[in-house]
């Protein structure tokens, strides 16, 4: 992987990238280092300097430097794995590069969801007022936005087929995008995403899949390492918890839970489980929780219940007010079964 890296950061020099995105620089201390207005931020003194024999660059008015898949990622505000998709994207003509499939279609599709979602502002607007304003989770969550009219066209002109949107449930039978007015959460498998969840911004059909496998939990190199995890039903329910702190959360979008995502729970020895579902007034929530808490003992893990207020999960608990230290607490009274 390191070695991949290399050879891609070789073939798009930084200052070749940028000057392709229009940025414009002057020859500064010497003929390899150039200096120009930083793309990252709003300024009128040039600040942002990048060194063409080291390929890094440095802003000293916003303080951000790095190399070219970190200017990649600040730029287009995107995760590190979209970051190099859009850079191999960029790097090679689609009739040149590698077997254009299903997995690099998905891997595109995100890509292009992350880059939409700055450019609408009704969907940060969404993200505000589901209580999720830190960039920075909203980065490693890579969360997008499916504006909808626009897919098809951009990954046709990348070179892949009708056939193949079709076949992967991108697009319908009209050629119409799948998703429409939906916030995109990816669902990675093996460092490649499999599946993509879109969360409705109105009222009908709020959930919607590919129509492929469900693939395993959210985020899961992220927080595969942790021995104590909090599960939740939801992903804007993993997002307000890490943004109050709790990276050790995760989801299964949904309660209905499969082999392979059980796999994952039990993958460390006597891990501990809190399950933080959705406080429903009929009583589902927990109840699904009471059965795969039962089930997670049953395959050796420490499993917990923790009861929420009356009617809600942890996203809407967040929006009407509660705290860190609030959920701190309810975790705390968790009970063992």
């Amino acid at each position: 992987m390191r070695e991949e890296l290399e050879r891609l950061k070789q073939d798009v020099p930084l200052l070749d990238y940028l000057q392709r995105h229009n940025w414009k620089g002057r020859a500064a201390a010497s003929r390899q280092e150039f200096v120009g207005l930083c793309p990252l931020h709003q300024e009128t003194h040039p600040s942002f300097y990048v060194n063409a024999h080291k390929n890094l660059f440095y802003c000293h008015g916003c303080g951000r430097g790095g190399d070219l898949i970190r200017f990649a990622q600040l730029y287009w505000h995107l995760s590190f794995p979209a970051a190099i998709a859009r850079l191999k994207q960029e790097r090679t003509p689609a009739s040149d590069s590698a077997p254009l499939d299903a997995a690099t279609v998905l891997d595109q599709t995100a890509a292009f969801y992350q880059s939409q979602l700055h450019r609408h502002p009704e969907a940060l607007r969404h993200l505000h007022q589901r209580g999720l304003r830190d960039r920075e989770v909203i980065r490693q969550l890579e969360i997008g936005y499916a504006p909808g009219g626009n897919l098809c066209r951009h990954l046709t002109k990348l070179g892949y087929s009708s056939d193949l949107l079709l076949q992967t449930g991108l697009i319908n039978s009209q050629g119409r995008d799948a998703f429409w007015r939906r916030v995109i959460f990816p669902c990675r498998q093996s460092h490649h995403v499999a599946n993509l969840y879109g969360r409705s911004m109105d009222t009908v059909a709020p959930h919607r899949f590919l129509p492929r496998p469900k693939t395993g939990l959210l985020a899961w190199d992220l927080v595969r390492h942790f021995s104590e995890l909090i599960l939740v039903e939801g992903p804007f329910d993993v997002a307000v918890l890490w943004q109050a702190g709790f990276r050790n959360t995760t989801c299964a979008f949904g309660t209905h839970w499969t082999p392979e995502q059980v796999a994952q729970l039990t993958d460390y020895p006597k891990r501990q489980v809190s399950l933080a579902f959705d406080q429903d007034l009929n009583g589902a929530g927990q109840q699904a929780a009471h059965a795969l808490a039962h089930y997670l003992k049953r395959a050796g893990l420490l499993a917990r219940i923790v009861s929420l207020p009356p009617g809600h999960d942890p996203n809407s608990w967040f929006v009407a007010g509660a705290t860190a230290d609030d959920f701190a607490r309810y975790l705390q009274r968790a009970q063992s079964v």
